[in-house]
């Protein structure tokens, strides 16, 4: 983004025009009561079903996918579907609160270490607890607030509906589909503001979808959706109609937001002088670790968590924010080469993809350069085996945003070395969005209290155990963000949160589990998971199908619907 360059004139008056529309739509918005607004969503929630395949088909063009990839999946699970889910539950939030109840009302809460309470957001429904059986979610508040408080705040700006907070400013994200729109509703319902949605160039095809599946939104004077290119942002984002900026992407284009580009820019920073005079919140990313507690596994448990870390990795060609980056693996572990090589097939068998996110290949090269060393396992993937003669810190610090995964090695086994891996990663790596802990259940039942102890260690916004971070994203339910305590001049992977349907106020983190592998194993193991493997893995062979099939049945739950569900995912 340059703010020394600046928009046409015809885009300013098109931006100025978009912003004085919002502005006139916002007591309109003061006006309309809880149960209308979620009549609203209801709307919403039809016209994102009704664009659903245009959504996918644009979705899938725009990343190089062929039609019948059955990657396609990808676009369904997280496109969507995500959306369709946060307007039944965020509507569901409003009528509670509009029956002067909390979105919490009748939730048993639980308790984790340190004095926390912890609120189940997964399942949420009994159409989730058999769709994701075996999967869970919990959030656990900071120490300390009392569920009395937990459950009475939840709401958050719907609990004074009139007061409205002016027009804000959404600048898009470049990768997932599914993040704009959600971003919007957050926006929206949690914190009482409209929005002028920007558009990331790399989406700008998307636009006629989004103007199609958010309709309801843009008849109401509440969104309007432009693009544009970096002028563009820093023009609007310093705009005096626009009163708060929420955005998606990197650290570095965040701090171009705040502070200006280039040189000058550092300088500001350096000195806490931000040109930016109004809040902003943030999503970024960062280098996210996936921690192996060594044990005694399987082939099959060894080949499909292989499969579980190239997904990790690869989902989206690798260019997500909670894509894991680093494997944290126990030197003393006797399976470690029996599962580095399941971990080259693994990457290497997942279908080869159009690098089509801007700049991946340099990115790519980059790793290359500071990992001679490097392993090239298919076209444009990377895996990197850090030695002791490595410069690890690269690896730690850079998040490459590209199909580039690193391992490195530590001593211990059990509970000593996830609490030295935890240490790692809480120390010696950038951002604190996701991280990732695969253990045998057997391992974890013999730490006994003292493995959840050390999760509450791990200062991570979502922490998936046994399941990748992106099921946390994806749960319409819970809160995602970066874990809080960030500061504007060293924002890490980001201020605040979003999705959270059930309008948590200021949760601490999310804590995704899943079964170690999916039936049949996980029926002796008593974690009963009903997929033979998650549709949301590379190397599923039924993910388009199975997307296709979840979405619809997102669009209109049906105990009816669920057979035809379950016999697709079971030709993965």
């Amino acid at each position: 983004m340059t703010l020394t360059s600046v928009p046409t004139d015809q885009d300013r008056k098109m931006f100025d025009s978009a912003i004085a529309e919002l502005a006139g739509g916002e007591s309109a918005w003061a006006g309309m009561s809880l149960t209308e607004r979620a009549d609203l969503l209801g709307r919403v929630h039809e016209a994102v079903a009704a664009s659903a395949e245009s959504w996918v088909g644009t979705a899938s063009s725009v990343k190089g996918l062929d039609p019948d990839s059955q990657l396609v999946g990808e676009e369904w699970i997280s496109g969507p579907n995500p959306v369709l889910s946060a307007c039944a539950v965020l509507a569901e939030s409003l009528r509670a609160l509009a029956q002067k109840k909390s979105p919490l009302e009748g939730v048993k809460f639980g308790t984790a270490p340190g004095g926390r309470v912890s609120v189940p957001v997964l399942p949420h429904s009994a159409y989730e607890s058999i769709l994701l059986h075996g999967f869970k979610a919990e959030v656990w508040m900071p120490p300390g607030v009392a569920a009395s408080t937990v459950r009475s705040h939840a709401g958050l700006a719907a609990h004074r509906p009139s007061l409205t907070h002016g027009v804000g400013l959404v600048l898009g994200a470049g990768n997932i589909t599914s993040i704009p729109p959600l971003d919007v509703l957050y926006e929206l319902i949690a914190n009482n503001r409209l929005t002028l949605l920007k558009l990331n160039p790399v989406m700008s095809r998307m636009k006629a979808v989004y103007e199609k599946a958010l309709a309801p939104l843009i008849a109401a004077n509440l969104l309007r959706i432009v693009d544009g290119d970096g002028a563009d942002g820093g023009y609007l984002a310093h705009h005096r109609g626009i009163s708060h900026v929420h955005m998606t992407g990197s650290a570095a284009t965040h701090d171009a937001v705040v502070y200006g580009p280039g040189p000058e820019g550092q300088a500001r920073k350096a000195a806490n002088t931000p040109l930016l005079n109004k809040p902003i919140t943030s999503e970024l990313g960062g280098v996210s670790p996936i921690i192996v507690v060594p044990g005694r596994w399987t082939a099959r448990d060894l080949r499909y968590q292989a499969e579980h870390i190239a997904t990790m990795r690869l989902h989206n060609g690798g260019y997500n924010c909670i894509a894991g980056q680093v494997v944290l693996m126990s030197r003393d572990w006797n399976q470690k080469g029996a599962f580095l090589e399941e971990l080259r097939a693994a990457m290497t068998r997942t279908p080869e993809r159009t690098p089509w996110y801007p700049g991946s290949g340099d990115r790519v090269a980059s790793a290359c350069e500071s990992y001679p060393g490097a392993e090239q396992v298919g076209t444009g993937r990377l895996l990197i085996e850090l030695t002791a003669a490595d410069n690890a810190q690269t690896m730690q610090t850079t998040e490459y945003f590209s199909p580039v995964l690193g391992v490195m090695e530590l001593a211990g086994s059990g509970r000593a070395f996830l609490d030295a891996a935890i240490s790692a990663a809480n120390q010696d790596f950038v951002g604190t969005l996701g991280a990732n802990v695969i253990a045998d259940p057997k391992d974890i039942k013999s730490m006994g209290k003292g493995f959840r102890t050390s999760i509450a260690q791990l200062h991570y916004g979502t922490i998936a155990v046994n399941a990748w971070t992106g099921v946390g994203f994806l749960t319409a339910a819970a809160p995602w963000g970066a874990f809080p305590g960030h500061m504007l001049e060293d924002v890490q992977s980001g201020l605040g949160v979003v999705h959270n349907a059930l309008l948590i106020s200021e949760p601490e983190r999310t804590v995704v589990t899943g079964p170690f592998r999916p039936f049949p194993r996980s029926v002796a193991h008593g974690e009963f998971a009903l997929f033979p493997k998650p549709p949301w893995f590379v190397t599923s062979r039924s993910a388009k199908a199975t997307g296709r099939l979840l979405s619809k049945f997102a669009a209109k739950p049906s105990w009816a619907r669920m057979p035809a569900v379950f016999a697709a995912a079971f030709r993965a």
